[in-house]
């Protein structure tokens, strides 16, 4: 498959073999999310955004597996030093009671857990982030998350998120969620968590606020913890958590006012800052971290997805010091994912994929802004974290559905909002190639 001409080209979607391999799946399967009856043949040609499926579509995957795959397919830069490295098994062994190394003294040549733990902490060295506990996924980050800050708050009861949020479905990661209520529904919560509402205008200001957050000049969030007036004692709020840009919540970015408000009120009552980074993080939004963007100083910084891992990154003094607090079987035990992340971070501060998620991120919303497609009621982004809104939940579904009749992966999130998540190094023709399949979709859908 040759990237710099390939286009997409679907005959039936999803089409027989599809079908076959997705009952097959659903003969074993719990019931879960599934966007599309797409099957991926990891057999069949792919590279960067181009993937074929079992039927022999040619797709343009503007989903990165949900930012988890943020090289696109078959990326050399991930590919050719895995070829240099001869497989064992096992391939992921017990972390957290075990050390794994290629034999040679600690170094870049073969890159693995400790490693990439050392790259983590180099890229979060502004936020004087110096210490990482590898896990298996991104609530399980979150998880280890609000257990630091737990034990680090001496007693401390009480947690703050925000309405929209998703932090994972792990009970409790599930007990911050604040998206939908399928996800929480009739499970047991955390029963200390309050909840503020998010900023759902980027351009906001004291004055102008119209989210709910400010009111006459004051925020909720200062209201709350009031320590005169407040119903909540912010000497006892053991965290805050909060995603710099909600993804499930519906790719909302807030403004300025309100992330200087968050920042604030976090140093003035001395409120450990949890920055949910999973979907925001490892320069998807033209910057390593959401939060860079802000004025937010998270002490907490949660990655995954992108990372190939799960990471809780923080200052050594936040995490527990008692070594049963935190501990898992998988912790910093998947050697491959650990390489993988470590090239993922070298890739992404070495090849300029930063600047390219910003250019090519503009490139997308100025290309649908100018085209001004009928429905479309907001184009917003941060590099290639790149939402469309629309004007209604019905069209949003529907051109969701038509674009992948043309060949192009899109994702929904929010209740109007699409969301496009192209590879970071994804390209000029690319972006207009995606561009075209979006807009021709939105317009047979009017």
């Amino acid at each position: 498959m040759d990237r710099d001409a390939v286009t997409p080209d679907v005959t039936d979607f999803p089409g027989e073999r599809a079908r076959e391999w997705v009952d097959h799946h659903h003969r074993s399967a719990a019931p879960s999310t599934y966007v599309y009856e797409f099957v991926w043949d990891h057999t069949a040609p792919a590279t960067g955004p181009f993937c074929t499926d079992v039927d022999g579509n040619t797709l343009l995957d503007f989903t990165s597996h949900v930012a988890s795959a943020p090289l696109g397919y078959n990326n050399p830069l991930i590919m050719e030093p895995l070829e240099e490295f001869d497989l064992v098994d096992p391939l992921k062994i017990a972390g957290q009671d075990f050390y794994v190394s290629d034999g040679e003294p600690p170094g870049e040549d073969a890159p693995g857990p400790a490693d990439l733990m050392e790259r983590l902490t180099e890229i979060t060295a502004h936020y004087d982030m110096d210490t990482v506990f590898l896990s298996n996924s991104g609530a399980v980050a979150v998880e280890n998350a609000i257990k630091a800050a737990y034990d680090d708050a001496d007693g401390a009861k009480y947690a703050i998120t925000f309405d929209g949020a998703f932090h994972g479905r792990t009970l409790g990661a599930l007990s911050l969620n604040r998206s939908r209520s399928v996800y929480r529904r009739d499970f047991p919560e955390i029963s200390t968590v309050h909840d503020v509402p998010f900023c759902a205008d980027r351009t906001c200001t004291l004055g102008t606020c119209s989210c709910g957050l400010f009111a006459d000049g004051v925020s909720r969030l200062r209201e709350k913890l009031d320590p005169e007036t407040g119903h909540v004692d912010p000497d006892e709020v053991a965290y805050l958590i909060l995603e710099p840009i909600q993804g499930e919540g519906g790719y909302r970015f807030p403004s300025d006012a309100f992330t200087d408000e968050v920042a604030a009120l976090a140093a003035e009552h001395d409120i450990t800052l949890i920055a949910d980074e999973i979907q925001s993080g490892l320069g998807r939004t033209g910057k390593m971290w959401g939060s860079d963007h802000y004025a937010l100083e998270p002490d907490v910084i949660t990655s995954a997805k992108g990372l190939r891992v799960g990471a809780t990154v923080s200052r050594s003094d936040v995490f527990p010091a008692e070594t049963g607090r935190i501990s898992s079987t998988w912790g910093a035990g998947d050697i491959i994912a650990s390489l993988q992340g470590s090239l993922t971070i070298d890739a992404i501060r070495e090849d300029g994929l930063m600047e390219n998620a910003t250019v090519r991120g503009r490139q997308f919303r100025e290309t649908i802004a100018d085209a001004d497609p009928d429905g479309v009621v907001d184009v917003r982004r941060k590099g290639l974290m790149l939402a469309v809104e629309f004007d209604t939940t019905d069209r949003r579904d529907e051109v969701v559905e038509r674009t992948v009749r043309h060949g192009l992966l899109t994702l929904a999130c929010g209740h109007t909002v699409l969301r496009v998540l192209p590879p970071l190094d994804v390209t000029e023709r690319e972006i207009d190639l995606g561009c075209d399949l979006l807009t021709t979709a939105i317009a047979e859908a009017n």
